[in-house]
């Protein structure tokens, strides 16, 4: 049997690298305040990934084409005055998962395990999962590298970057685009509902520490691997679902971070008062 045959050695590979992405896009998220509409984009995938599965294509396919319509939705409603983004948002959310519900309903005896598309089945990964995990890396990071400027621009001065030139509607559709595309493709590892908490939690674990965006990226990208082999340790460990155990260590991270820079801040006043 080679290595690749071991589901714990693929599984492994695979926490590796859906942690790396989504601290990656993660960044994004967290600077730009989109954890609600990354949410809402989590559960619009949904009946995407149970249409792809109930016709037989691929449920990456389907995510990407439900997500991508949802996201493009919400940007055109955030665009037109009078329209509340969060509002659209919100709407669209429920109403994506609706669907999702409703397509299951209309499927009698549908035999596909759907609460592995809503928390994971990391042990299930094949090597062609880990194929398109590493590729979109690849993809999400040149992406992000190209946009550098204008992202970085946009993100804390959105009326500078207008002024300077940038095009920056179409590079928030190019983000909200690749922000579904990481969406989807760590559904297999941690399931439509739990994705968030890996997109966000490495992020802002990370931002205490520093404002610059190559120092924030890098922590990011770092929590975020950690947060994948350390909740499937814990997983195979202590046989917790590996979802879920990958969401909760995630979490402890966060909140290790903010206590720890809290405690760090207090400690700096005491200093500054005594001396």
């Amino acid at each position: 049997m080679s290595w690749w045959d071991d589901a714990l050695h693929r599984a492994t590979i695979e926490v590796l690298l859906a942690g790396a992405l989504a601290g990656l896009i993660g960044v994004q998220v967290v600077l730009r305040r989109l954890s609600f509409f990354t949410m809402a984009l989590t559960h619009a995938t949904f009946p995407g990934v149970v249409a792809a599965s109930i016709i037989g294509v691929d449920i990456l396919l389907g995510g990407v084409v439900a997500g991508s319509i949802i996201a493009l939705g919400v940007a055109a409603l955030s665009r037109r005055r009078g329209q509340n983004a969060a509002s659209a948002t919100g709407v669209l959310l429920s109403a994506g998962f609706a669907l999702g519900a409703a397509l299951v309903a209309t499927q009698n005896g549908f035999s596909r395990d759907l609460s592995a598309f809503l928390v994971g089945s990391i042990l299930t990964v094949s090597s062609q999962d880990l194929a398109i995990t590493t590729i979109v890396l690849a993809v999400v990071a040149a992406v992000l590298l190209a946009g550098n400027r204008p992202l970085k621009f946009t993100a804390f001065d959105r009326t500078g970057a207008q002024a300077a030139g940038f095009a920056t509607g179409a590079w928030d559709i190019v983000l909200l685009l690749t922000i579904e595309l990481v969406v989807v493709t760590i559904v297999p590892a941690v399931g439509t509902i739990l994705a968030l908490a890996l997109i966000v939690a490495p992020a802002a674990a990370a931002r205490p520490w520093s404002n610059r965006l190559s120092v924030l990226t890098a922590m990011a990208v770092a929590l975020g691997a950690t947060s994948g082999v350390g909740g499937l340790y814990i997983s195979t460990r202590w046989n917790i679902a590996a979802g879920a155990s990958i969401t909760l260590t995630a979490t402890a991270l966060l909140a290790a971070s903010l206590l720890l820079s809290r405690a760090g801040l207090s400690l700096g006043h005491l200093r500054a008062r005594s001396s």
